[in-house]
């Protein structure tokens, strides 16, 4: 099947809500009860970009139960006044709203500033709570820094909202093994294992879950899925942005800190991990939990760190910095399945294309009956590839005989987007996706306390010693240094071919 082209923006008209007023008994999906969201940091990037168009939708469909947000951050605002900052974050970043649509989710949305304190934050929540009624629970999502976080956990201590909650943590969680074992320590004190949910918005994609239903649904597939079979694997996850106004942040983290652990790591153990028991979230997250414990510590002579050129220049940065900006690693599984097979991870800022590409590469077969120049091999060997944008894809490519006399090969490919089916217009963001989850209680797409910890642990090596951060210009695939590191093979980024088109 064909890819199929960009989409029409869904900004193009106004969105259609089928359960608008409707109860919260949705479309066959077990009921959720009411939910008041607290949004820590409701006046950030995040909560602009991501997080209030993401609950604007999410109150208006016929996914979710009742929501009542109560958003808290700095800035000294009054419930009018975020009604506004709301209303400019759906107008730039959300789904188009009817003036019916924008009051209902408006008449939703309360504000106190955290400058108020802990008692004024449990009245706000009481409020709310009176209008969910009795069985209301509530979800804490902390937009915040992470050296923010721990005094976040103390408001709600302090305001007694511990009871009957969860807790959204974003990332990064510690910046190596003992910040992170102190993080979950003193998270512990408070919330238990259970009620804590640590983000990760790349496992929210519907592709990152279709690598799941490929694996394990399908017979073509599964039986091949081992060291016998892949030569190798690849996830690419380039970024043409740069610091985008977090330079602070940036400085004290890096791509590794910032990209890997709390992201490629966690893709990668979709890619890797053992069929579970059941698709349910505690039997995934053990699988999840096996594979980081059985990588093998990053050997920094198998990582290349880099920065871009004039990253020292910007606001914020230290002008001797050797923060990276961008990093390639080739990693290792110790296991049955996966001994031998290398994982190469890479991503960064300020790049030549933005992308998020899952790439496995089959073993070439053992011998060839064709004519030398036939073309056999010349394209590398076969891949499976599942493209994480928004519009996610997935190709099978395969070598095959050219039209016309004599045996000519030359690569072709299978396509797929989720924009062909006929329930395109039923996919989630992925911050909503995980907003859902979060509130039923499905740690499936979460990270644990004991997977994030082991992840840190097998990076200590890297973070005690670095390589040095190479320069490498903007609009660049990386250091020249990134081919010595995946030889004999090559990157699959840039793509030797572009994404196929629908015609009309």
């Amino acid at each position: 099947m064909d890819s199929v082209p960009e989409s029409t923006s869904p900004r193009a008209q106004t969105i259609s809500y089928p359960g608008l007023g409707a109860s919260p008994a949705r479309g066959g999906i077990e009921p959720v009860a009411p939910h008041v969201v607290v949004l820590v940091g409701a006046t950030g990037d995040l909560a602009r970009r991501k997080l209030l168009p993401g609950l604007a939708h999410l109150v208006l469909s016929s996914l979710a139960p009742e929501i009542w947000v109560v958003g808290t951050s700095l800035e000294d605002l009054d419930d009018e006044g975020f009604r506004e900052f709301a209303r400019a974050a759906l107008d730039d970043f959300g789904r188009p709203l009817s003036v019916e649509q924008w009051e209902r989710f408006a008449q939703r949305l309360s504000y106190v500033p955290q400058s108020a304190g802990p008692q004024a934050l449990a009245a706000a929540v009481a409020r709310a709570e009176e209008h969910l009624g009795p069985d209301a629970l509530r979800l804490h999502y902390l937009s915040v820094p992470p050296r923010a976080a721990l005094e976040v956990i103390t408001l709600l201590r302090e305001a007694g909202l511990v009871q009957r909650s969860r807790v959204v943590m974003e990332k990064p969680f510690g910046t190596d093994l003992a910040s992170a074992v102190e993080l979950n320590r003193h998270l512990h004190e408070t919330f238990t294992e259970d009620q804590i949910f640590r983000i990760d918005h790349f496992l929210g994609k519907e592709a990152a879950q279709n690598i799941l239903a490929f694996r394990f649904a399908n017979g073509l597939f599964e039986p091949i899925w081992n060291r016998n079979f892949i030569d190798h694997v690849q996830i690419d996850i380039p970024e043409t942005l740069g610091l985008d106004r977090r330079a602070g942040f940036y400085e004290a983290t890096g791509a590794y800190k910032d990209m890997v652990v709390t992201h490629l790591f966690q893709v990668m153990a979709f890619v890797a991990m053992e069929p579970p028991t059941a698709l349910e979230p505690r039997a995934i997250s053990e699988e999840k939990n096996k594979v980081f414990r059985s990588l093998l510590p990053i050997d920094p002579h198998q990582v290349v760190r880099g920065q871009f050129t004039g990253y020292r220049s910007e606001d914020g940065v230290q002008p001797d910095s050797d923060t990276e900006t961008f990093i390639a690693l080739k990693c290792g599984l110790d296991n049955w399945r996966w001994a031998g097979v290398p994982f190469y991870l890479r991503t960064g800022k300020r790049m030549a294309e933005g992308a998020r590409i899952i790439s496995i590469a089959f073993k070439e077969a053992p011998r060839s009956m064709f004519p030398a120049h036939s073309g056999v091999g010349s394209a590398g060997p076969d891949h499976l590839t599942f493209d994480l944008a928004d519009e996610s894809k997935v190709s099978l490519s395969f070598y095959g005989k050219r039209p016309g006399p004599g045996m000519r090969l030359e690569k072709l490919s299978m396509q797929f987007s989720h924009q062909e089916t006929e329930r395109a217009s039923d996919v989630l963001e992925a911050y909503e996706r995980l907003i859902l989850d979060a509130m039923r209680g499905d740690h499936t797409l979460f990270t644990t306390a004991d997977g994030i910890e082991s992840l840190w642990e097998r990076s200590t090596a890297l973070l005690e010693d670095p390589p040095e951060a190479k320069p490498y210009a903007p609009g660049t695939w990386g250091p020249n240094a990134i081919h010595q590191l995946v030889a004999p093979h090559a990157w699959r980024l840039p793509f030797e071919r572009a994404w196929r088109e629908r015609t009309p």
